[in-house]
């Protein structure tokens, strides 16, 4: 191939890669439509949301009509199943006879409301911020000293990816560690998913969320805090550290686009060649799902909007493909787990908003932003690439964290919480 085949091919690859999925006193909620006194956008369809006045902070406690989830349970009785796969492996997508097994556990033995209690436990609230409400976990660490720490995370995650990882980061001291590394933790929802509204206008992408996660921690009454992010919730960091918003001390990412803009194909180092190499493999191989989003948002979500069992294999998917597992993601996570986040999406009826933040942010590429805040990287060997750290101290002026874990994929703190735990505590310490 000719130099300017390998330009041309690294320009495609780049823009393909680009958005790679890349306890409360709370007034109980009620059933009917979703309805808010304030914010544009419109909240989860079929669930009420506690209204919150300018600059508020309201609490919110769960609980799904169950009217949703026998209509849920209906569905799922009538499936019609497509026919099977004629290959052994995961290269036509989800497997017939895993997503069947999936969904008659979710049939037959799982339980939304432990998920409810769950959530409700952590504390949830919502606040309104340039007229859409965002939802947001916030749990308080017992420990004076406790750093304020915002976690964000990607598609098809949600706020569930932290599930075991909160207590571990406000209550260290259950899990062996010091008061010295405790966290209060803030998890919002990204505008579109969970139970933050769906933006009615245009607008809503990588660039004005992080100006809404700007006025997040001060509104919680956070003088200063660091961030965290994977998936889409690294690009809204990577906007977070270009605004520098005052308060702000540091960003750590699990996945960091920092590819040379300017990266001569023609003279890669080894570790470059790994790490091209398996942007080239993820775009011949799993940019699917991407590319449909990014171009059609709409069109895609008719069915995903329809059918339970299509929403289900199309998250199902890629905890199969992008998890640390061996192509068997119930090695890692349990049904249930997949299945919270997989019902999290359905009573939501997220899937066309969410799928809108790809199209939203079409413009987003792999390559590296200058940033100049304090930042930290930690890889999991099983994420898409794994760029050399040469890469992230051109793009990181103050790169002052960097490590490599032993386990782990794209869903770190979700398949790996006492490894992404860790990560999240070394890094902080250097800010105590």
């Amino acid at each position: 191939m000719t130099s300017q085949a390998n330009n041309l091919s690294r320009r495609r690859l780049l823009y393909a890669m680009g958005a790679l999925g890349a306890g409360t006193a709370a007034a109980a909620m009620t059933s009917g439509v979703a309805e808010a006194a304030t914010g544009t956008g419109a909240p989860a369809a079929g669930l009420s949301m506690p209204s919150a006045g300018p600059g508020a902070v309201v609490p919110m406690r769960l609980h799904v009509p169950e009217r949703m989830l026998h209509d849920l349970r209906r569905r799922l009785e009538t499936t019609r199943w497509p026919a099977q796969e004629l290959v052994d492996d995961w290269s036509q997508g989800a497997p017939l006879w895993r997503v069947k097994r999936l969904v008659d556990h979710w049939q037959r033995h799982y339980d939304w409301r432990r998920v409810e209690a769950l959530l409700n436990g952590f504390g949830q609230y919502r606040t309104v911020i340039d007229g859409v409400g965002i939802h947001l976990l916030h749990a308080r660490s017992p420990h004076r000293d406790a750093m304020p720490i915002m976690l964000t995370h990607g598609w098809p995650g949600s706020i569930l990816e932290f599930r075991k990882v909160i207590r571990r980061l406000t209550h260290p001291t259950e899990f062996g560690g010091s008061p010295r590394d405790a966290f209060h933790v803030v998890t919002p929802s990204l505008p579109g998913f969970g139970f933050s509204d769906q933006p009615d206008e245009l607008g809503w992408g990588r660039v004005r969320t992080a100006k809404a996660w700007a006025k997040i921690m001060p509104r919680l009454g956070y003088d200063h805090y660091l961030s965290q992010g994977g998936d889409w919730g690294a690009a809204v960091n990577v906007q977070l550290g270009v605004l520098r918003p005052k308060g702000l001390l540091g960003i750590h990412l699990n996945f960091p686009q920092i590819v040379p803009p300017h990266l001569d194909m023609n003279h890669l180092t080894p570790e470059e060649q790994v790490a091209m190499s398996q942007l080239n493999a993820q775009q011949q191989n799993e940019i699917g799902y991407q590319l449909e989003m990014m171009t059609r948002p709409q069109t895609v979500s008719y069915s995903l909007a329809d059918s339970p069992v299509g929403q289900a294999a199309w998250i199902y998917e890629k905890f199969g493909v992008w998890t640390d597992s061996d192509r068997n993601p119930e090695s890692v996570l349990t049904m249930d787990e997949m299945l919270d986040d997989i019902t999290l999406y359905w009573l939501t009826n997220t899937a066309e908003s969410a799928a809108r933040f790809y199209w939203e942010n079409s413009d987003i590429t792999m390559n590296a932003v200058k940033i100049d805040v304090p930042m930290g990287v930690t890889l999991f060997p099983k994420e898409f690439y794994t760029p050399p750290r040469a890469w992230a101290e051109k793009a990181f002026s103050n790169l002052v964290y960097w490590n490599k874990a032993a386990r782990g994929g794209h869903f770190a703190a979700f398949e790996q919480p006492k490894i992404f735990a860790e990560e999240v505590r070394r890094f902080g310490r250097l800010f105590r």
